[in-house]
């Protein structure tokens, strides 16, 4: 499974941005999904996770009720799209994918990982 994230950018707090996570191989849509964001100097640290078909979610604390992910088995994307966005938001977002990773916030259980993009929120 190779993955592609897109959709960063430069917005100011309160704005929003949609993320996409492109997907190819046969088996992704076999994979559970997370969202990653590691900011200068910091931990990669654990967004939001989905299951294989959808039916589940999870999210950390701070991003509850602003963030929202999903995915499209159809069109092998997953989506993570960011309302209300804080400048603490601010990092690189990576996408990953594992067979056993759904309910896990660890980044050593995923085994695919795409190249990050960047999400710059000013105050």
């Amino acid at each position: 499974v190779q993955l592609q994230a897109s959709g960063g950018g430069l917005v100011q707090a309160g704005g929003s941005l949609r993320l996409s996570c492109a997907a190819s191989g046969r088996t992704f849509s076999n994979n559970a999904v997370g969202w990653f964001r590691q900011a200068p100097g910091m931990e990669r640290e654990f967004v939001a996770g989905i299951s294989w078909n959808g039916g589940s979610t999870f999210y950390r604390d701070s991003v509850k009720g602003r963030f929202t992910i999903s995915r499209d088995n159809a069109k092998a994307t997953v989506y993570l799209q960011m309302s209300s966005l804080k400048p603490e938001d601010t990092a690189n977002y990576y996408c990953a994918a594992g067979i056993n990773s759904y309910g896990t916030r660890s980044p050593s259980t995923y085994r695919y990982w795409g190249q990050g993009t960047q999400v710059t929120v000013s105050s």
